[in-house]
């Protein structure tokens, strides 16, 4: 099946090359590949246009954010599948697609996601964390479970029934979106079980202790605008865990 993946990027010229060669690596032949970035004042588009003719859709354009983006590369993508990938992410080996469409003509699944590692900004072979996901029973969101948005891919046709990412969030639309599809709507999901993605330490969520305080309150708030009730452990959701690194 056609895959579309997105790169969100935004003055990225430091890291995008590796993400866009992990892409463009992937032996999935049916692929689309969209870049959105954000009007970036670095070199992240003389990077970007050297790839130009392999990749599907280039927008290069202000948003009004992170999910602003996102939602403009959902819009655009024409795939049966959509995943994303941030311009810090990458894949971690060439047959990821390859395993990701695998599970999706094995069995009737609408959404799936795997494992992460979190690896050092600027030596990206040091592991700093494995963020190991679990199969996913109802109701372990209540439990502070989630699983890792860079690996998560879901139907089109989901975000066509159910939604794209709500922009009032500026740390957990991700979180919402995922909350709204697989704990909300009870899409039909599964987990592969092995590390798809390798993320450099740095996010706009978990970048320092603050910010990932302000995410959980954002993540009360997705419960909330869904008409859920939250759990007890709603807020200390599992990237929380990063927590311990800064009080060291």
């Amino acid at each position: 099946m056609k895959i579309s993946i997105i790169t969100i990027a935004y003055n990225s010229a430091e890291t995008i090359e590796d993400t866009i060669k992990s892409v463009l690596a992937q032996s999935h032949e049916d692929l689309e590949y969209i870049l959105v970035d954000g009007a970036s004042k670095d070199a992240t588009m003389d990077i970007v246009n050297k790839y130009k003719s392999r990749i599907s859709t280039i927008i290069s354009e202000p948003d009004k954010g992170i999910y602003d983006a996102m939602n403009k590369g959902v819009l655009a993508a024409s795939g049966d599948v959509i995943g994303i990938l941030n311009s810090d992410d990458f894949y971690a080996d060439d047959d990821v697609l390859k395993d990701v469409n695998a599970k999706f003509e094995e069995s009737p699944i609408e959404g799936l996601y795997a494992d992460l590692v979190y690896v050092d900004r600027n030596n990206p072979l040091r592991i700093i964390r494995n963020w190991k996901s679990g199969a996913y029973e109802h109701g372990l969101f209540r439990k502070g479970w989630m699983p890792p948005h860079p690996t998560f891919f879901v139907k089109k046709a989901c975000y066509d029934r159910l939604g794209i990412y709500n922009t009032s969030l500026r740390s957990a639309a991700d979180y919402e979106l995922m909350l709204r599809f697989i704990h909300k709507e009870e899409i039909k999901i599964t987990y592969l079980p092995r590390i798809i993605t390798k993320m450099r330490v740095g996010g706009q969520s978990n970048v320092s202790l603050k910010n990932r305080i302000k995410a959980n309150k954002e993540d009360r708030k997705a419960w909330e605008m869904n008409g859920l009730k939250p759990g007890l452990f709603t807020l200390v959701r599992k990237p929380l865990s990063k927590i311990k690194q800064y009080l060291k």
